[in-house]
């Protein structure tokens, strides 16, 4: 009888025991590369510019939020087997924290160019659309293009070799040998382009007229006492993109399924409206970078 008593206790003990593991590894989770993977979610960080307002901002209650960050909201929300974690931080290091993957992804309201094909992956669904064009002073708001710049021979804010912006003008000087643009390097990702026009620095600067709105359009703006000084003239809109690091493919792949839906659904027109005041979208056709 005693034997028998041993017998259940230990019985008892290995199920116990064999119901403890197998509680853990219901719950076990692990990090790789790839993002943490946790009951066959896998975790991802989407590094995001918390300092370009309104695609990509930290607000006032410590969110991430702007355009591409909504975006990327609604796309978390048509993959069940990924989870986004959002990681404010700044433009250069979200450049080599994708690259090096510290971050699966990030958004900055990137522009595609063939260095950074050599770097990331790019999906084959863009992300948005941008305004880019040349911040001028008032007395300067007829020049329309950036032939006209180049005809006035005028001084442009510097801009850093590694700013798609910079590749943006060079693309046009390859293509107007006789009328270029004087392009300078700056050392700097980004000069304050609206102070270095209103000072006489430069002549004018390239902006993406999100900035300037928010800069010099808006009542909160830090130069919306410049407001009669300066213009914005657009003379592009370009398509946009986030930046996947090269080891997720699927993961882009997975991103062009869910963002190809929430176009045909217009939910980007809807952001576009929201974020920039106007549906960029309805020059899509226009859009030739």
């Amino acid at each position: 009888m005693i034997f028998k008593n041993k017998l259940f206790k230990f019985a008892a003990i290995g199920f116990a025991t064999v119901g403890l593991l197998a509680g853990c590894g219901t719950n076990s989770s692990s990090d790789s590369s790839s993002g943490s993977t946790t009951k066959n979610v896998t975790t991802v960080k989407i590094a995001y510019d918390q300092a370009s307002k309104p695609m990509t901002y930290t607000d006032e209650n410590g969110n991430p939020t702007g355009y591409d960050v909504e975006v990327m909201k609604e796309i978390d929300k048509l993959l069940p087997d990924y989870k986004f974690e959002f990681v404010g931080t700044t433009s250069d290091d979200l450049l080599i924290g994708v690259e090096q993957g510290k971050y699966q992804a990030g958004v900055k309201n990137a522009f595609f160019t063939e260095e950074r094909k050599e770097k990331f992956i790019f999906p084959k669904e863009f992300l948005g659309l941008s305004s880019i064009g040349l911040v001028l002073k008032s007395s300067d708001k007829d020049i329309k293009t950036l032939s006209d710049f180049a005809n006035k021979g005028y001084t442009l804010a510097p801009i850093a070799a590694n700013n798609a912006q910079y590749t943006v003008i060079k693309e046009y000087n390859d293509e107007n040998p006789n009328n270029k643009v004087k392009l300078k390097a700056g050392d700097e990702f980004t000069v304050d382009v609206v102070q270095w026009v209103n000072e006489g620095r430069v002549d004018g600067g390239v902006m993406i007229e999100g900035a300037f709105e928010q800069q010099v359009t808006s009542e909160k703006g830090a130069y919306h006492n410049l407001k009669d000084n300066v213009v914005y003239n657009e003379f592009n809109v370009i398509k946009t993109w986030p930046l996947f690091n090269k080891n997720q493919q699927k993961f882009a792949d997975e991103y062009d399924k869910a963002v190809k839906k929430l176009k045909e659904e217009k939910k980007l027109n809807e952001l576009s409206k929201k974020f920039y005041g106007r549906d960029l979208f309805e020059v899509l056709d226009k859009v030739s970078r």
